[in-house]
């Protein structure tokens, strides 16, 4: 079996706000003017307040930053000509989803039609990491693996605790808004490629979705390309978790090859089990505690998360080289996730609208 890739993809979904009101403002069609549309550097998404962009394929963390501190300034490049801003986080502070647009494009409006109202609702933001695994059978045994761990990546990504206003006491609403879609949530584990193909091809075969895009599990194998994508993470606000959490699931990923390639494994919990602690990191975050399951015993989210790098990660971080972007998890670890700062301005303001212009400086944090 040949060594994995490891080569990095990010995805990363923006919100356009209004600089005066701090409101989403409806602005993609301005963008489908311009020849990055073209290039495919920039992306329109379901609502026309959102604006995606992706990454060129990369090998190291440090070229995912490069790539994102590019691709953020070109957003902001376009929204100012507009007259706007651009801010990066798991759901809008105070916007209606009631307010916003649907793109006027066919793949958009369909999504609208099959899903109504939930569609409609799908304001939410996040940030998706491809790893590359050429191996179809090691990339499902990585997926069902690397599953137990999603919660804890979750968790330093956190940015969407409120929602219309009002203070959820969620770190993570978005994973609940996304929650009611179809085909989505932790995936049950598989066992092998020929059963994922089978299930997508019953799934087209009988009309419930016109291909794999449409399954929009928290870690699912990419139809198009041989990667893991990993889906579950907020989208990050400043550019340097980004690229933290990128590092951290390509590290997770060729750990998992060295237990392969040594005949070693890692046990395969259910997703019920996982699915707890996925609750745990969307209601609490870094200040709640995750279950360890091997020990059969919950300990604070923080604990395991340095248990995850110093235990866990460790002996490949120096191969990749990528020690510095998986550390700076300890950074977040002292000042916060992006949920939790937001929460400190509000607390400390009372203003929803000075949250916003919180994001739009953190979102711009190390970009010039």
């Amino acid at each position: 079996m040949k060594a994995p890739s490891l080569t990095l993809g990010v995805e990363e979904e923006y919100q356009i706000i209004d600089p005066k009101t701090g409101e989403l403002r409806s602005y993609i069609t301005e963008i489908l003017k311009e020849d990055s549309v073209v290039l495919g550097e920039v992306k329109p998404e379901l609502h026309q307040s959102m604006v995606e962009v992706g990454t060129r394929v990369c090998h190291h963390p440090s070229e995912v930053r490069a790539e994102l501190v590019r691709l953020r300034r070109l957003v902001m490049d376009l929204a100012a000509k507009q007259g706007l801003q651009v801010i990066a986080a798991g759901s809008h502070p105070f916007s209606s989803w009631l307010e916003q647009q649907i793109t006027p494009l066919e793949r958009y409006m369909g999504v609208k039609e099959d899903l109504q109202e939930l569609a409609q609702r799908l304001l939410i933001f996040g940030t998706h990491v491809h790893i590359g695994i050429e191996d179809r059978e090691f990339l499902i045994d990585a997926m069902n693996v690397s599953r137990y761990l999603l919660p804890h990546v979750l968790t330093l990504s956190t940015s969407s605790p409120f929602w219309m206003g009002r203070n959820t006491g969620l770190k993570s609403y978005r994973s609940i808004v996304f929650r009611d879609f179809p085909r989505t949530g932790i995936p049950r584990s598989l066992h092998s490629w020929s059963e994922f193909e089978g299930l997508v091809n019953t799934m087209v075969g009988t009309n419930c979705i016109p291909n794999a895009s449409k399954i929009w599990w928290d870690v699912r194998p990419s139809w198009s390309y041989p990667t893991l994508e990993f889906r579950v993470c907020d989208v990050c606000t400043r550019v340097d978790e980004a690229v933290c959490v990128a590092a951290l699931f390509q590290a997770i990923i060729a750990k998992l090859w060295k237990l392969r390639r040594d005949n070693l494994t890692f046990r395969v919990y259910p997703a019920a089990l996982i699915d707890e602690n996925k609750w745990r990191a969307v209601r609490y975050g870094l200040d709640g505690k995750l279950i360890d399951f091997g020990k059969s015993q919950e300990l604070p989210a923080r604990e395991l998360i340095r248990e995850m790098i110093e235990w866990f990660l460790d002996d490949v971080l120096d191969e990749l080289g990528s020690r510095k972007e998986v550390e700076y998890a300890y950074r977040i670890l002292a000042e916060g996730t992006s949920a939790d700062r937001q929460l400190e301005v509000f607390k400390r303001t009372g203003d929803m609208k000075a949250v916003v212009d919180h994001l739009v400086r953190e979102t711009a944090e190390g970009i010039d």
